[in-house]
């Protein structure tokens, strides 16, 4: 399991005030998909992220056979029979997927969703949006209505969406860390005091 919060553990309320009911633990989905899913789809093993709301499986298809001339041209072919092979993938397994999700969403109490990937070309299928609200001063505003007059972004939700994904790209080890010891804080505080009584 890779990504996502430690186990994809939910967090109940009364611990922060943010979070949502407490939801059964996923420490075992990625082991329980690599049980389930059928041998042949993917080159290995899935990787598999889980959060609050969804788990997301994202498997390697086999690399495609045959030879693609280094040209502008071979490089247009050769996206284009990727994209061919990932779009086979998603229909030829279609309802084995949806019945794979059912049970795991029954399992874990979260959406799931797919992908597939062919070296360096990723396609997610079905991924949830899910909306946050938030309030902003003007000066984060102004930084988010900057990325959408610039073209960075078409909205201020998309400005935010790409604010928060570069924010995990740069921070991911630091991000790690704070999930770590939010981890260790609710195990703390689900041991709760043990002193004696007076």
């Amino acid at each position: 399991m890779h990504r996502g919060w430690p186990g994809g553990r939910g967090r109940g309320p009364g611990r922060g005030g943010w979070q949502q009911a407490d939801l059964p633990g996923a420490d075992d989905a990625a082991a329980w998909l690599q049980g389930r899913l059928p041998d042949g789809w993917f080159t290995g093993a899935p990787d598999v992220t889980v959060d609050r709301e969804e788990i997301l499986i994202v498997g390697e298809l086999p690399p495609l056979e045959g030879e693609f001339a280094d040209t502008e041209s071979g490089r247009a072919d050769r996206a284009a029979a990727v994209a061919g092979r990932i779009s086979r993938f998603r229909e030829t397994t279609r309802e084995e997927r949806i019945e794979i999700a059912r049970q795991a969403e029954h399992r874990y109490q979260r959406k799931v969703a797919w992908g597939a990937r062919i070296g360096d070309t990723e396609e997610l299928f079905t991924v949830a949006s899910v909306p946050v609200m938030t309030r902003l001063r003007q000066p984060e505003r102004i930084v988010l209505d900057t990325l959408v007059d610039s073209g960075v972004a078409r909205s201020r939700s998309d400005a935010l969406a790409w604010a928060v994904k570069l924010v995990g790209q740069h921070a991911d080890e630091w991000l790690g860390e704070l999930r770590e010891a939010m981890a260790r804080v609710d195990e703390l505080r689900a041991k709760g005091p043990t002193g004696g009584s007076a």
